[in-house]
């Protein structure tokens, strides 16, 4: 979730999967990610396709990849998962 948007934790791991797969070119060729866009990547999630539409769309990326940083198991980063903690 990022701010009134809701995803699937499977959109959200397969978005970290295409801004990490990013990283991994030649450090002399790589564009900074500040520059980067996962709207161009052809296969971006169909669910996330309304966001590459909204001006800020490279930071709701960037959350949402960070948010699949936490080390969080899948069922406790479940926000239908209480007791957790």
């Amino acid at each position: 979730q990022d701010g009134d948007l809701k995803f699937s934790l499977e959109s959200v791991k397969k978005l970290k999967e295409l801004m990490d797969g990013n990283r991994h070119i030649n450090p002399r060729m790589m564009v900074p990610m500040a520059s980067y866009s996962p709207c161009r990547e052809k296969h971006l999630p169909e669910e996330f396709w309304p966001v590459c539409k909204r001006e800020d769309a490279a930071m709701v990326f960037r959350r949402l990849s960070l948010a699949a940083d936490d080390d969080l198991c899948e069922i406790c980063a479940n926000a239908a998962c209480a007791g957790c903690f």
